[in-house]
């Protein structure tokens, strides 16, 4: 589904990701862990070809398409989705008339307004006074309509609670079983673990991917020894 070569990105003179490789399969989820300022939200705004996110190496290749010089709703319309950490809030757009704006062909949006808890939310301007769950839900509310080939997925669980992150969780495993798309998923409290079923996690540490493992052993290592035994790659 993408597959990335030796991507080095630099952010205002900086190189934030050095070489980095990855490649995510039709169907596959793919856990990313790393800590804080390793790169991950950098490498999910490469892919979308964000201002001031230059990259000075290698390739981005989706679905047989290399995609570095298209503009980001180019990449959008190509079947790329996105779940920000800290979506805008959008005044004076209705949640209603955006979904109705980007949904795509045969999205069922009342079913999934429905099993996101958003239909209360469709006639309130985007984000603004909603809680941290309620912009969550509606930003996956809003990610979902499009039926992407692919979902990147920052920190979905970030500011969330127990009860959003499983009905968060349940709709969206249910949505890629059913869709057969591919999901990169940056998680930093695995929560989100317990509902989405990923069979591949990666570790993104210094600039760039150490380690490959399953996402549960990956995640265990993290919380008992910290990235160290990631760097020897210690999580297979």
């Amino acid at each position: 589904m993408i597959e990335i070569k030796d991507l080095t990105v630099e952010v205002e003179g900086k190189v934030v990701l050095n070489g980095l490789n990855l490649d995510i399969k039709p169907g596959e989820v793919r856990v990313l862990f790393g800590p804080n300022g390793s790169g991950k939200s950098t490498l999910i705004k490469a892919i979308l070809g964000f201002d001031n996110y230059n990259i000075t190496g290698g390739e981005i290749i989706f679905k047989g398409t290399a995609i570095k010089d298209l503009s980001t709703d180019e990449r959008a319309r190509l079947g790329i989705g996105v779940l920000f950490q800290h979506p805008p809030k959008i005044r004076g757009v209705k949640l209603r008339h955006l979904a109705d704006l980007i949904a795509m062909d045969g999205a069922d949006k009342e079913r999934l307004a429905e099993a996101l808890n958003v239909g209360y939310l469709l006639d309130r301007d985007i984000n603004l006074n909603f809680s941290g769950g309620e912009v969550k839900r509606s930003e996956l509310f809003q990610v979902l309509s499009q039926k992407p080939d692919m979902l990147l997925l920052d920190e979905p669980e970030s500011g969330v609670d127990i009860e959003n992150v499983a009905l968060m969780g349940k709709t969206l495993d249910s949505f890629i079983r059913d869709n057969r798309i591919s999901a990169l998923v940056i998680t930093h409290t695995g929560y989100i673990l317990d509902y989405v079923k990923a069979k591949n996690a990666s570790v993104m540490v210094d600039r760039n991917i150490c380690c490959h493992g399953s996402p549960r052993k990956t995640f265990n290592v993290i919380r008992k020894y910290g990235y160290g035994k990631c760097r020897q790659c210690k999580c297979k």
